[in-house]
């Protein structure tokens, strides 16, 4: 059976699908926005919420971390500028790590380098994210695998090869983990999500959790996604589209939040065992627009009866439409008056020698 813990909190094929809202850095590199997040996003009904950490001088050329960077998203004059203006560094995750805690929801982060999964464990963070860039970095995803902490791969601009490759190189090492399918697109196009591969990847890796993690601007996609069995939902969350960074336009805003993660809970349960059966609630509707057979006109006793003598209407309390070729030929025991119900103890078992009603 797929089944993957973290913090405590199961996540198997039978069970809820667990969200993360990816925070990343919409919070602009300010604490108090963080922890307004986290506040929202616990509210919003979200199993966890998730930073970035990347060290910048270690993770970029000299040439990348020195580019210009003059943009209206951008926080300095060059990337590296922008990228350090948005890093929190140990005290601000051990002040978020320790807020998560106190008011119940995990605090998870994407390691993006050495350095930064090391500074993580050292945090004791529960689980890994690993960004969809790094989906061919063995070295740095067997380094991660090696903490023995559940690991979250993103899959997006990946081709299967890549996904059988670090599957293959992560398993021997740790077992706990979950692959998502996910396109790298900012917002990702409909017509590239794939949610097929979902189907894809249970069926290639039988012993893991699958997910998704979706760049779309919406919050259907995450339902069709647990139909074909993810179990896990990773989607960008912001407190307003309109802030100032480069995630905010795709990222869910509270209200779309709170209701992805409702109508999660909701189709879960609304799956239900696969088998048809009614329900007591459909009992008082199914009376009134159902149907009943009733006699069509007065008829005397002893009357045999022919199908232009049988009514079909509602309410449907009585006997219903598919018995009528057993009373088709079946004799009156006593008069019968148009509307009357008609029921197999109004009639005898044998057909009789009709009797005229005119």
């Amino acid at each position: 059976m797929r089944k993957l813990t973290i913090d405590n909190k199961v996540i198997q094929d039978d069970g809820k699908c667990y969200v993360i809202a990816e925070i990343g850095h919409n919070h602009q590199g300010k604490l108090d926005i963080a922890r307004e997040m986290f506040k929202v996003a616990k509210e919003c009904g979200a199993d966890a919420v998730k930073l970035q950490k990347r060290n910048n001088r270690e993770l970029f050329t000299t040439a990348g971390y020195n580019k210009s960077y003059d943009n209206p998203n951008s926080y300095g004059a060059t990337y590296g500028e922008h990228r350090e203006f948005l890093e929190f560094g140990e005290v601000e995750f051990k002040e978020l790590k320790a807020y998560a805690a106190e008011i119940g929801i995990t605090m998870l982060a994407t390691a993006f380098d050495f350095s930064s999964a090391d500074f993580l464990e050292k945090l004791d963070m529960p689980a890994f994210k690993m960004a969809s860039g790094d989906l061919k970095n063995i070295p740095l995803l067997t380094y991660v695998a090696k903490f023995q902490k559940p690991m979250i791969v993103s899959t997006g601009g990946g081709t299967m090869e890549d996904v059988n490759r670090a599957y293959d190189a992560i398993m021997p090492i740790n077992q706990q983990l979950c692959i998502l399918q996910c396109t790298a697109g900012y917002p990702a196009e409909f017509d590239e999500l794939n949610l097929s591969v979902i189907n894809t990847y249970r069926e290639r890796f039988a012993n893991i959790t699958i997910g998704l993690s979706s760049h779309d601007n919406g919050i259907a996609m995450p339902l069709a996604a647990y139909m074909l069995g993810a179990r896990l939902v990773e989607k960008h969350f912001t407190l307003n589209h309109t802030l100032k960074g480069t995630d905010h336009a795709f990222s869910l805003e509270p209200t779309g939040f709170r209701k992805m993660v409702r109508d999660l809970e909701r189709v879960k349960v609304a799956i239900g065992n696969g088998i048809k059966q009614p329900y007591p609630s459909e009992v008082a509707p199914l009376i009134k627009m159902g149907k009943k057979l009733v006699v069509a006109r007065d008829l005397p006793a002893n009357y045999t009866i022919q199908r232009e003598d049988i009514a079909i209407k509602s309410p449907g309390d009585a006997l219903p439409p598919y018995e009528i070729d057993k009373i088709i030929g079946r004799v009156t025991r006593e008069a019968m008056k148009q509307d009357d119900d008609i029921t197999f103890e109004a009639l005898n078992g044998s057909e009789h020698k009709a009797t005229s009603s005119s």
